[in-house]
């Protein structure tokens, strides 16, 4: 998943298929966010989940209804919903029309910043200054809002196995749902310490891989640049 450009937009129909398939895939791409002063906010997507119609976590699950309507539109639209009241939850509609599906991005490793600023779906939500406001956004350089493929450096660290043979991407049963817990659609990238919550047994790095990336390639994700 290479462009010419390191802030090319995913194409359309990367979204149009199961949020299963979606949500590892999404690992190690760019978030961004264009700002009112020009500038470009960025961050590696370092943990996803998927969610379903079919599955009793899914929150189109039950019923269609004004505050899920994006979940069952047009894949590649960015859902955001606030949870508990308090936390807004960022994510990106997949599948197809009518039928609810999307994957949450949990978890961004961004430049510059703590490496734990963006290791939940409200601290994302919060980093990027996303809320029920950007509900329906298409994922489009136009909207200013939008995802882009893995820049090479970042594929790499997906490409190596860790010590004894590790997978880098790990996957996981969902967190923080009460329902539908027994099926493995959480995924997160070993080697980033931004991750929200780590599966029992797997130790947090001492080194973070992917900060080095980051630190290195700061300056080059600046919309206007190419590799």
């Amino acid at each position: 998943m290479v462009t010419s450009r390191r802030d090319s937009p995913l194409p359309r129909p990367f979204f149009a298929r199961p949020a299963e398939l979606v949500a590892p895939e999404l690992i190690g791409c760019l978030l961004l966010r264009r700002q009112a002063s020009g500038a470009l906010l960025w961050g590696v997507i370092v943990e996803t989940e998927a969610y379903c119609q079919s599955e009793p976590a899914c929150h189109g699950h039950r019923r269609r209804s004004a505050s899920n309507d994006t979940l069952f539109g047009e894949p590649g639209r960015f859902y955001v919903y606030l949870t508990y009241g308090v936390h807004h939850c960022v994510n990106v509609v997949t599948g197809r029309r009518d039928w609810a599906n999307g994957v949450l991005l949990r978890a961004a490793a961004l430049p510059g910043v703590p490496e734990r600023a963006a290791a939940g779906p409200g601290l994302l939500a919060r980093r990027f200054g996303l809320d029920r406001g950007h509900d329906g956004t298409v994922a489009s350089p136009a909207s200013g809002l939008w995802l882009a493929a893995r820049p090479p450096e970042v594929a790499a660290l997906l490409e190596e196995p860790g010590p004894a043979g590790v997978p880098p991407l790990l996957q996981t049963q969902r967190i923080g749902v009460s329902q539908g817990q027994e099926l493995p659609w959480r995924w997160y990238l070993r080697a980033s310490r931004s991750v929200s919550r780590r599966a029992r047994g797997d130790r947090t790095p001492r080194f973070d891989g992917l900060a080095a990336v980051l630190a290195s390639t700061v300056g080059t994700f600046d919309g206007s640049r190419t590799p």
